[in-house]
């Protein structure tokens, strides 16, 4: 077939070998005990003929099985999105899966949109990472599925994710070590996002029974609101004068968000005031001293969530898990 010609077809292909159709679908599905050695060649000489490429999905839903896995981020710009992703992937070429990946934006609607979609895309399975502990969009839904980082109440599903209590108080116990008497933990919105109430929650505990050590949470309504970082963090000074601080970041967006804001304030991390955030962008190594960090191991997570969907996916039907794996703290010299 010429290079400008249509695409072949599996009645080409049978035309040209001079066999059924029937003889070449087997052929393309592995069943050579029951074609002739003859008929076998004259296949194989026809598919290289035409240079056919038969369709991986056709032949997937014929049989069942399609192979396709559906990846769900509430924030495909985040930086943990990214790393997590890289370990499902690892797994899935292990298995030979292919990964649809969608992003909700951080938008319910959207997502409730994405999932109603999701079976006509005849997936086997879904990783989700939501937008909320608390959803009506998984009401009744009933793919096989893993969630990463949170609990979804009423869908019955494995978790993997990070052991926030462990690593919240890895954290909060260093600084408490280090000597800081006053510490801001900055937040994005807490509302329905389970890792974060984990996180502040223990945090608070802790402080209650470390005084007179100061500990403030601080929620931020619009963590890119240059204005509203400014006024938090010049407020926990003013009223911390004189005492040696530290501020805690619940994620790397806000802790970028917090540096910009010091470098605005004029202070300086490290010197002026200690600064620690959970996950360990690449950046945070190389700005100034350098940024104190809680690593998540994202590419541990992902891996497992692969699997352990995989397993579902292919008959599993023991209890559902709740995979939690322990932090990295990482001593840089913005908290020394």
């Amino acid at each position: 077939m010429a290079p400008g010609d249509k695409k072949a077809t599996i009645s080409d292909v049978a035309k040209l070998a001079k066999v059924g159709k029937t003889s070449v679908s087997r052929y393309l599905n592995g069943e050579f005990a029951i074609l002739s050695e003859n008929m076998q060649h004259k296949i194989a000489a026809a598919i290289e003929s035409l240079n056919y490429q038969p369709s991986q999905i056709a032949r997937s839903m014929k049989c069942g099985r399609t192979r396709l896995v559906a990846l769900v981020f509430a924030d495909i710009n985040n930086p943990y999105s990214i790393d997590v992703m890289q370990g499902i992937e690892a797994a899935s070429q292990e298995h030979d899966y292919t990964l649809l990946v969608f992003n909700t934006n951080n938008q319910i609607e959207r997502e409730c949109k994405i999932l109603r979609l999701l079976r006509s895309y005849q997936v086997e399975g879904v990783i989700i990472h939501a937008l909320r502990t608390h959803d009506d969009n998984f009401k009744q839904f009933s793919l096989p599925t893993v969630s990463v980082d949170r609990q979804i109440y009423d869908l019955p599903c494995d978790v993997v994710g990070l052991d926030n209590v462990q690593a919240a108080t890895e954290v909060t116990h260093y600084l408490l070590n280090s000597g800081f008497e006053a510490m801001l933990f900055i937040t994005e919105t807490m509302d329905d996002i389970q890792p974060r109430q984990k996180r502040i929650e223990t945090f608070k505990q802790i402080i209650a029974l470390n005084q007179p050590c100061i500990g403030e949470v601080a929620e931020l309504h619009d963590s890119k609101n240059a204005q509203e970082v400014d006024r938090i963090i010049a407020a926990f000074c003013a009223r911390n004068r004189g005492m040696r601080k530290a501020i805690i970041s619940v994620n790397g967006a806000v802790t970028l968000n917090i540096s910009l804001s010091l470098k605005r304030l004029k202070l300086e991390w490290g010197k002026d005031i200690g600064l620690l955030g959970f996950d360990d962008p690449v950046w945070a190594s190389v700005v100034g001293v350098g940024i104190s960090t809680l690593k998540q191991p994202t590419f541990q997570i992902g891996y497992k969530a692969f699997t352990l969907l995989y397993q579902r996916m292919n008959g599993e039907r023991s209890d559902f898990q709740t995979v939690l794996y322990p932090g990295e703290l990482i001593i840089r010299e913005s908290t020394e």
